[in-house]
């Protein structure tokens, strides 16, 4: 399985969002100064995750997007799902109503589909906003301890 630049950017954008959070509204140029991005593709995108409730808006000058939630109550999942829909490996194991295959008793792929599909779910459901923010600070505590042992 491999993320479109929807999912991977939509996640660096609720990152950053994320890490400023409290902070008030965020521009998008800054989000996209600060990642790399093109703000006209992060505009389509916070559009998205607005509409399912993650992100909200305020208009003005000193307007800009902030998280609907606390970063502990989004998880890497619920943004993933908002811009890349259903991550299932097979069309088969997407809903287990809507999709019914007349082989699927029978059918050992389908379990190691739905076995795929259950792993990607409880990671990325067991990873909040939070739990990266607290990794970035460690990533950054590691790089200063560096720095500090080489002068």
């Amino acid at each position: 399985m491999k993320l479109s630049t929807k999912g991977r950017y939509g996640l660096k954008t609720m990152f950053q969002l994320a890490y400023n959070y409290g902070k008030g509204p965020i521009s998008l140029k800054s989000v996209a100064e600060e990642e790399g991005l093109s703000e006209n593709y992060l505009e389509q995108l916070v559009a998205v995750l607005k509409r399912d409730g993650l992100l909200q808006s305020v208009r003005g000058a000193q307007g800009g997007y902030m998280l609907s939630k606390h970063p502990k109550d989004i998880t890497v999942g619920s943004i993933l799902r908002s811009l890349e829909g259903n991550l299932a490996p097979a069309a088969c194991v997407i809903d287990e109503e809507m999709n019914v295959c007349e082989k699927e008793e029978y059918c050992v792929t389908r379990i190691i589909w739905q076995r795929i599909r259950d792993s990607i779910y409880n990671v990325i459901d067991s990873i909040t906003l939070q739990d990266m923010i607290d990794e970035q600070e460690n990533i950054l505590q590691k790089k200063k301890k560096k720095i500090q042992e080489e002068v």
